[in-house]
């Protein structure tokens, strides 16, 4: 028999994650205390009420057969509710929001539904796997638009539109950004939504980070910019805001064109989330709406921790405005290493294991990602773990 071919994922290349990730469970099989900064799995506790609320609806039979693949009436409600509420947007529940599993699951659907072989979409770079991949398992073109904090971001991306052929159906956005940290304001989604409109192109704006930000910084809302509706989905998560990661409970929000596309998509393939999941996540966002504040508060302290530990140690880092990750260039006196090679050489040496910057695509490269998925105790070790490593270089 020959060889079997799995056509989308042949040319998939080596998740360079699982390396690091291999290198730490062989420490840690070797019983040496490795610190776990790398994948960004928050570690904070889901609120007491959507547990309580899971366990008590878990209990009732009535919500063990299938559920709506848009998501029940009242878990939308609330979504419409914390938009009005959060950004001054207000939203139809039955047109202009559906559940999905989790923004992955969600984000990848979409792309099935807008491309296909012949198509092309605009993705900054680095960028978040899945911001790459998606766009391609639908048979796509991916465009990147290289992006860092001293990028004119919008620049770049009217620049890559002129000289890309055919011209991009979607803009893919997220900001505050995975893996750079790198934040907007609501000028530049306003222009981006402008320009899309000009276009005819549909943005498409992963909001992961929505309530992960700091010094004072308040992320904008895509659908904040006058017209955004016309041309823009977002999706919002319970995953980092509530720390409901194992949940897989978001949103797409929006145009409501795309919405009903996406439901139809839906309606083939799910089910939805297990109602029981759906109850708990509606009464967390009406009754825990506090709660992105504490875990806010958490990360803002974790970020101080890191950033001045190690900018104590002469690895020069800018705190970063939003998101649970600090972007760091690889210190100069290891510029000989790729990220790979370095964040290889921080677990087996240093015991501190870290995300290499080539993992989120090329334009990564001589950058790791810290996550802040450690609390002050364990970041401060890894500082100094680190600050014996340069010593000894």
């Amino acid at each position: 028999m020959q060889a079997m071919e799995f056509r989308r994922i042949t040319n998939l290349p080596p998740y360079v994650f699982s390396i690091i990730d291999g290198l730490k469970v062989e420490g840690r099989r070797r019983g040496e205390d490795i610190v776990d900064l790398g994948f960004g799995n928050p570690d904070i506790p889901s609120p007491d009420v959507a547990v309580e609320k899971l366990a008590e609806a878990a209990r009732s039979p009535r919500n063990h057969r299938y559920s709506l693949s848009r998501g029940i009436p009242k878990l939308r409600a609330a979504v419409s509710d914390l938009y009005l509420h959060r950004f001054g947007v207000g939203l139809d529940p039955e047109t202009e929001v559906i559940n999905t599993i989790g923004a992955k699951e969600g984000l990848s659907h979409l792309m099935w539904v807008l491309l296909q072989p012949g198509d092309a979409v605009l993705v900054p770079s680095p960028s978040y796997p899945i911001h790459l991949f998606a766009p391609l398992f639908a048979g796509a073109e991916v465009r990147k638009v290289p992006l860092s904090t001293q990028t004119d971001m919008e620049e770049s991306l009217r620049q890559r539109w002129e000289y890309s052929w055919p011209k991009p159906r979607v803009i893919l956005l997220s900001f505050p950004h995975n893996p750079t940290t790198a934040c907007v304001d609501l000028g530049f989604m306003q222009s981006i939504v402008d320009f899309a409109r000009e276009h005819d192109a549909l943005i498409v704006h992963d909001f992961a980070y929505a309530d992960i930000a700091f010094d004072g910084y308040s992320p904008p809302s895509i659908l904040q910019a006058e017209g955004a509706k016309d041309v823009a989905v977002e999706f919002y998560s319970l995953t980092k805001s509530f720390s409901m990661a194992g949940w897989r409970v978001a949103f797409m929000v929006g145009n409501r064109e795309v919405v009903a596309a996406l439901a139809k998509l839906k309606s083939y393939l799910d089910y939805g989330t297990f109602q029981p999941i759906q109850i708990a996540a509606t009464v967390t966002l009406n009754e825990a709406s506090e709660y992105p504040k504490l875990v806010n508060e958490t990360y803002q302290s974790r970020r101080n921790t890191l950033c001045a530990g190690l900018n104590r140690i002469g690895w020069e880092v800018e705190p970063p405005k939003g998101t649970m990750f600090v972007w760091a260039p690889v210190p100069p006196v290891f510029a000989h290493l790729n990220s790979l090679e370095f964040c290889s050489l921080l677990v087996r040496e240093a015991k501190v294991a870290v995300s290499p910057g080539s993992g989120f695509g090329p334009g990564g490269e001589g950058h790791v990602r810290f996550a802040l998925i450690e609390n002050e105790q364990r970041i401060t070790q890894a500082v100094r773990n680190l600050r014996r490593l340069f010593e000894s270089v």
